[in-house]
C-alpha cells in the first residue's frame, strides 16, 4: 500500500479565492490543483503567479468540457495558456507548478519540454464517462511515455461491480506512480480506499465549492481526514460499510467512525453505494470489508445471500447487519432492538400496555417495528397503500390492517395512541406539508399522539411539523438509527460502544 496523498481541487473564480481555500484547508491536503477552466477569463491570464502564492505543491490543469471541465476556448488558446503558466521558470521550485495535468491525446511538443527542462511532472489524464477500462495496467503502460508521467484514469462505473473490478487490477498496480478514481456516488469507496488502489492521489474539493464537482464524488478533506481517519489508514485496517441505494444521505460512518476513534481501534467505515446486494458481497469479499449495515432496499436481500441468519432475522424477515465470520457472512437484524430503545426512550415506557398503535407502512423496517410492538405488547394496525402487503404483515403478528387513504381516517384515529412512520415518505423533503410529503395528510392530530417518524433527513419531517402544530409529541428517526447502530458496533468489534461515548 502506499501513501496516497490528499489533493484539494480548487474551482473558485479567481485565484486569491483559490489561494484563501489552500489556507483554510493547509492542515488537512498534501497537494492543490488550479481548474483555470474554472477561473475568470481576466485571472486565467495570471495563472502563472499562483504557486508563489501558496505553500504547498499545485498541479495546474485546464480541463476541456468533453473530458468533463469548463474550457471551450479551442486547443490553440489552451496550448497558450499552458505556455504561459510554464514561462518564466523561477530558480525556487515552490513557484513553479510541481505538476501539469495533459489529457492521452494532447501532445505538444514544445510543451512536454518545457516541463521537463523546468522539472514540472505531467499527469496524463484519461477520463471515461460510459463505463470502466479494461485492463488497467496495459492502459496506464500506453499513457505513460517516460518514467517521469503519472497516467491517471478517472471513470464513471455503471455498477458497483465495475469498481470491484478496478481494485481486483489495482492492487497488483505498485512498481509505478498512478492515480486510479471510480466518479460518482458509486466510486465514493474508490477516494476513500485510495491507498488499496496504490494511487498516488485523490481528489477532494473544498466545501464551498463542492456543487461544482458533486456529480463526480469529491468528498472536502475535512471529512475525509476526520471523519473517515484517512491518513491512518494501513494495511492492518478493518474496513466495514454501510450499502443501500441510492444511499445518498447517512449519518451510519458518523456514528461507527467516532466510536472507533474513542475506542482506538484501527478501523473504518465507508459508504457502499450499490446497484444490487451482491454486488456488495463481491466488493466486500474483494477488498476485505469484516461487516456491513444494510439498508433499503437490500434488507430481503441480504437475508437471502447471507450464509447464516440469526432468529431474529428470520422471525422479522430482513436483515440489516452482516458479519463476515471466518469463511461465511452471518446475518443480524438491529433494527428491533434499536427501534425498542428508541421507542421507550420517547414515551418513558419499556411496555406499551395494550396501548393502540398505528404503523404506517408495510416494508422492511415496518417488519421489525412491527416485530417490536408485539414483544411490547402493544396492539396495532398496518396501514399501507398497497393493501396485500399490510395484510401480508398484520397476519404474521396478528395485528389489523388497512389501507393508507381518508375512508380509514376513522380506523387511524382509533389507532392513533402512537403513530410510526416507516415509509421514505418526507425524505429530503423541507416543502410545506402536502399530500406528497405527508403520509397521512388526510388525518386531523388531536394532541394527544405520539409521532415517531423513522425519518432523520430533514429533522422535523413534514408529518412531524403537522403534529407538532397540534401539540403532539414528536420524535424523528436518527434515534433509531443511533440505538440499532451501538448494536451493530457490537457485532462488528466485539466491543460495547460506551454509554459515556454516545454522542448527544
Amino acid at each position: 500500500m502506499v501513501k496516497t496523498k490528499i489533493c484539494l481541487t480548487l474551482t473558485g473564480k479567481t485565484l486569491q479565492e483559490n489561494a484563501d481555500f489552500v489556507k483554510k484547508y493547509s492542515s488537512h491536503i498534501d497537494i492543490a490543483e488550479l481548474r483555470v477552466d474554472h477561473l475568470d477569463e481576466a485571472e486565467q491570464l495570471h495563472v502563472r503567479k499562483f504557486p508563489s502564492m501558496i505553500n504547498i505543491p499545485c498541479i495546474l490543469t485546464i480541463r476541456r468540457v468533453e473530458d468533463g471541465g469548463l474550457y471551450d476556448s479551442g486547443e490553440f488558446s489552451r496550448t497558450a495558456l499552458f505556455g504561459r503558466a510554464l514561462a518564466f521558470a523561477d530558480q525556487n521550485p515552490s513557484k513553479n507548478f510541481a505538476y501539469i495535468d495533459f489529457e492521452d491525446d494532447f501532445h505538444v511538443p514544445g510543451l512536454l519540454d518545457s516541463a521537463q527542462a523546468f522539472g514540472v511532472r505531467i499527469i496524463r489524464s484519461c477520463h471515461k464517462f460510459d463505463g470502466p477500462i479494461q485492463n488497467y495496467r496495459k492502459k496506464c503502460l500506453e499513457m505513460r511515455r517516460t518514467p517521469y508521467e503519472i497516467p491517471k484514469i478517472a471513470f464513471m462505473p455503471q455498477n458497483l461491480g465495475d469498481v470491484t473490478q478496478l481494485f481486483r487490477e489495482a492492487g497488483g498496480i505498485n512498481d509505478f506512480d498512478h492515480i486510479f478514481c471510480a466518479m460518482g456516488n458509486l466510486g465514493v469507496p474508490s477516494r476513500i480506499l485510495a491507498s488499496k488502489l496504490n494511487s498516488f492521489l485523490t481528489y477532494t474539493s473544498p466545501i464551498e465549492t463542492k456543487s461544482n464537482t458533486q456529480d463526480i464524488g469529491h468528498i472536502d478533506p475535512i471529512t475525509l481526514t476526520d471523519m473517515y481517519n484517512f491518513r491512518n489508514i494501513d494495511e492492518h485496517t478493518r474496513i466495514f460499510a454501510v450499502t443501500g441505494y441510492p444511499l445518498k444521505v447517512t449519518s451510519s460512518p458518523l456514528i461507527h467512525n467516532e466510536g472507533y476513534r474513542e475506542h482506538k481501534l484501527n478501523n473504518i467505515f465507508i459508504p457502499l453505494c450499490s446497484t444490487s446486494m451482491a454486488e456488495s458481497f463481491d466488493f466486500a469479499n474483494e477488498v476485505g470489508i469484516k461487516g456491513m449495515a444494510v439498508t433499503v432496499p437490500y434488507k430481503k436481500d441480504a437475508m437471502e445471500l447471507a450464509d447464516e441468519i440469526d432468529v431474529e432475522v428470520g422471525e422479522i424477515g430482513a436483515c440489516n447487519t452482516v458479519v463476515h465470520d471466518f469463511s461465511q457472512w452471518v446475518g443480524h437484524n438491529t433494527d428491533a432492538g434499536g427501534f425498542f430503545e428508541a421507542l421507550a426512550e420517547f414515551i418513558g415506557d419499556k411496555k406499551l400496555r395494550r396501548r393502540k398503535v398505528a404503523i404506517i407502512g408495510a416494508g422492511g423496517a415496518a417488519r421489525a417495528i412491527a416485530y417490536t410492538i408485539k414483544e411490547m405488547g402493544g396492539r396495532a394496525c398496518i396501514f399501507n397503500r398497497t393493501v396485500s402487503h399490510a395484510k401480508a404483515l398484520a397476519d404474521q403478528f396478528g395485528f389489523e390492517y388497512a389501507s393508507l387513504d381518508p375512508e380509514n381516517a376513522g380506523l387511524l384515529d382509533r389507532y392513533s395512541d402512537i403513530i410510526i412512520q416507516t415509509t421514505k415518505v418526507g425524505m429530503n423533503s423541507e416543502d410545506v406539508p402536502n399530500r406528497e410529503n405527508n403520509p397521512v395528510w388526510f388525518y386531523q392530530f388531536k394532541g394527544h399522539e405520539y409521532v415517531y417518524d423513522i425519518v432523520y433527513d430533514p429533522p422535523v419531517t413534514p408529518i412531524m411539523q403537522v403534529a407538532k402544530q397540534a401539540g403532539c409529541k414528536v420524535c424523528n428517526g436518527y434515534s433509531m438509527l443511533k440505538y440499532q447502530g451501538y448494536r451493530q458496533f457490537k457485532y462488528f468489534t466485539g466491543v460495547g460502544y460506551d454509554e459515556e461515548l454516545k454522542p448527544e
